[in-house]
């Protein structure tokens, strides 16, 4: 227990730190994308890159999205796959409260978008306020103070590792564009080999990462977002309880730092390059905006609060005698700190250049109020 504690904290630190980070390189991509160097700024995303061994030509800004997200989708799909061998969703008393807050956060957030936007043109971005962003989420908590009890970082953690897999569900089902069989299949066919090679205990991660470069290619060629590979592979990797063999876990290890430090801020500059218009609140007030903004301020909210003590009354979970009902409601905010899996989502949502600023603008308001909102209540509890 104490080395699952140990692992949880280091965990918790690098997320912490990553979320700072996030913070700096928006704030700093809004900032230029605002001042004379705008131009410049977003045509450097813009600009085309091709591959030498892959017949691609890409944009920068689409490299990162489809490219280097695959990276951080592979380690979601490391960090679930562990918890469900060894961490808090390995035993299911423990899992099915995150679990029915996570669920809450999703359907709820999803609905009040989709009840908005029904039968127009962003009807599609129902998904954007569905997740939550384990770092910024992670790092904001932290600044509640030590007083804040591990079970509640737990709880969140958790509660953003099965957000996470809701997300990469609906982008697999909703988000697929141009679909071909052919490709499909054949990547398809690579995951169960890597899969039953992997069951087999194959222990050479050069093989799992070779198939996963070709594994990347094939779904992108199929029409399904080519950064599922990321989460595929990692459940095809082998897994060991025992850290000193255990594959998963030394890749899940190493990638925590670049995806903290070198991924997930070149993300955040790459597509906050947001240039704010001069009529700021007409384009926020449309119902696409709206149901973005309130979806993860309120949704979240609504969500995750009232299915885990609907969840709790009738005792089908428990609650930590470690948290409140007052600490929950504060963490449940925090839930509606979309960003990176929002932001990702309505790239792939929307092809109009407004609606995606428009967007943007409405997800950043919506997490930097929930953060707000979600810290005050945490310290107003743990004063």
């Amino acid at each position: 227990m104490a080395k699952k504690l140990d692992l949880f904290k280091a965990f918790f630190n690098s997320e912490k730190a990553g979320g700072f980070v996030l913070i700096a390189c928006t704030c700093a991509s809004l900032l230029i994308s605002n001042t004379q160097f705008a131009s410049g700024y977003t045509d450097f995303w813009h600009t085309k890159l091709s591959v030498p061994f892959l017949p691609l030509t890409f944009s920068i800004e689409h490299w990162i999205n489809d490219g280097l997200m695959t990276i951080f989708f592979l380690l979601i799909g490391l960090e679930i796959e562990r918890e469900l061998y060894v961490g808090e969703l390995s035993i299911l008393k423990n899992a099915l409260l995150p679990i029915f807050a996570a669920i809450g956060g999703m359907v709820v957030p999803a609905l009040i978008h989709f009840s908005l936007n029904a039968g127009t043109v962003t009807q599609s971005g129902f998904g954007i306020p569905m997740a939550t962003d384990i770092a910024f989420a992670l790092g904001i908590l932290s600044l509640a103070g030590r007083s804040v009890p591990v079970s509640l970082k737990v709880f969140l953690t958790a509660l953003a590792i099965i957000d996470d897999l809701g997300a990469i569900t609906v982008i697999a089902l909703f988000y697929t564009k141009g679909f071909s069989w052919m490709y499909f299949a054949g990547a398809m066919l690579l995951f169960l080999l890597l899969f039953i090679l992997g069951k087999k205990k194959i222990n050479n991660l050069f093989i799992y990462l070779l198939g996963g470069v070709v594994l990347w290619y094939l779904m992108l060629k199929s029409g399904v977002h080519a950064t599922i590979a990321g989460v595929l592979l990692a459940f095809a990797i082998p897994f060991h309880k025992d850290d000193s063999k255990n594959i998963s876990y030394k890749l899940q290890h190493f990638l925590h730092l670049p995806v903290a430090f070198i991924i997930l801020p070149i993300f955040a500059l790459a597509n906050t390059a947001i240039v704010f218009p001069k009529d700021l609140v007409s384009g926020f007030s449309s119902n696409n905006s709206l149901g973005i903004f309130l979806g993860l301020f309120a949704g979240k909210f609504i969500g995750i609060f009232l299915f885990s003590f609907l969840s709790v009354k009738a005792k089908l979970t428990s609650l930590s005698n470690t948290i409140s009902w007052l600490s929950l409601a504060g963490v449940a905010f925090l839930g509606g700190i979309g960003f990176t899996m929002s932001i990702f989502i309505t790239n792939l949502a929307f092809d109009d250049v407004t609606i995606i600023n428009n967007s943007k603008i409405a997800i950043l308001v919506g997490s930097l109020l929930a953060s707000v909102t979600g810290i005050v209540v945490l310290k107003r509890k743990h004063r």
